[in-house]
């Protein structure tokens, strides 16, 4: 069998929508490293990634690739597992994302941390955006959920953003991924079996847009 064949089995002539997808993904740690490779490996081609940081040994626990590569760059890192990356060099921030023009993208995820330019990315394109709030603190990846930001619940730095949004006079609907599971601990601990399913969960609402021509 070929590379494909499998999802193509699932996806029939839809398969043909994600060749043609462009997708921007903000971040890729430990939420977007397992989103970037489920959308690789199911067919999406044109992937830019954006990210500044460099790997260290903190991030062996939940990155994928990252015990291959401490001290490297994760985006030129990540180049090499998946060659026809695009990648950007970037720290995304609030500036940045005012800055950029995401007019060239029919999707864009968002795994960043930063509160201000998660508001911001909701403001300037909401229309494409799929967002991830807090995966962090948590054990169980069954309470991972996704739904319009106005019904999220049950995470409180997603509820800082809605706060954000709404001080800003924001009522526009975008799709967010969040868990409804309290926070195991106060500290920024983190379990791969609930960031990855936040990741891949990401994936699947990618592809499920693209088909659906969103």
């Amino acid at each position: 069998m070929e590379k494909y064949d499998r999802i193509k089995l699932i996806l029939k002539d839809d398969f043909d929508k994600l060749a043609d997808a462009k997708v921007l993904l903000l971040g890729v740690g430990g939420v977007g490293s397992f989103c970037l490779d489920c959308l690789y490996r199911s067919g999406v081609q044109n992937i830019t990634i954006v990210d500044f940081d460099t790997y260290d040994r903190s991030n062996q626990n939940r990155q994928m690739w990252s015990e291959l590569h401490e001290d490297e760059v994760k985006v030129e890192a990540l180049k090499k597992h998946y060659p026809h990356l695009k990648i950007i060099q970037q720290r995304i921030d609030e500036a940045w994302v005012n800055s950029f023009d995401f007019d060239a993208y029919d999707l864009v995820l968002d795994a960043i941390d930063d509160r201000h330019a998660k508001v911001a990315l909701a403001q300037k394109c909401y229309k494409k955006l799929i967002s991830s709030f807090g995966s962090a603190k948590r054990l169980d990846p069954t309470k991972v959920q996704v739904d319009d930001i106005s019904k999220s619940y049950g995470d409180k730095f997603g509820s800082k953003i809605r706060y954000e949004l709404k001080k800003r006079g924001f009522k526009k609907k975008y799709t967010v991924i969040f868990s409804s599971e309290e926070a195991a601990v106060k500290e920024k601990g983190s379990f791969m079996g609930v960031t990855a399913t936040f990741g891949l969960t990401m994936c699947a609402q990618a592809i499920k847009k693209i088909r659906e021509g969103k």
